[in-house]
């Protein structure tokens, strides 16, 4: 359902996905948006929406999948760009959904493998003089 509303809004509203991870309770994106186009909040508000449509909750209407925080960061530099990445794919680490990054099947950090940018042991941990935080 997610992918099907990745899909739908990034036809209307172009954006390419530079990293992802989806955790049980949480999911982190870093996408890229066409030049001179910075509406991110629209974009998850309509996939926010997609999956709301199609997904029904059992209990009170009330209820909601989706956390009502959202956190956006534009991307300052390469350096910066790469800083959020190792904070993605370290999350299922971090948050212990698994030991080793590599057995996180919903993550981007496999495809940064298979193009060379990560080796498949990478372990990721950031500094924490980084700035990395929540």
């Amino acid at each position: 359902m997610l992918r099907a509303a990745f899909r739908t809004v990034e036809s209307a509203h172009p954006f390419t996905i530079d990293a992802f991870v989806l955790l049980p309770d949480h999911r982190q994106c870093l996408r890229t948006l066409p030049p001179d186009d910075n509406n991110d909040s629209l974009r998850w508000k309509l996939i926010k929406k997609y999956c709301s449509g199609q997904y029904k909750l059992p209990c009170s209407p009330s209820q909601t999948v989706w956390q009502p925080r959202y956190r956006e960061h534009q991307i300052r530099d390469d350096r910066d760009f790469e800083k959020h990445c190792d904070y993605i794919h370290w999350n299922p680490v971090k948050h212990g959904c698994t030991s080793h990054v590599a057995d996180w099947p919903y993550s981007s950090f496999n495809r940064f493998v298979r193009h060379g940018i990560y080796p498949e042991n990478w372990a990721g941990i950031p500094d924490s003089d980084d700035g990395f935080g929540e």
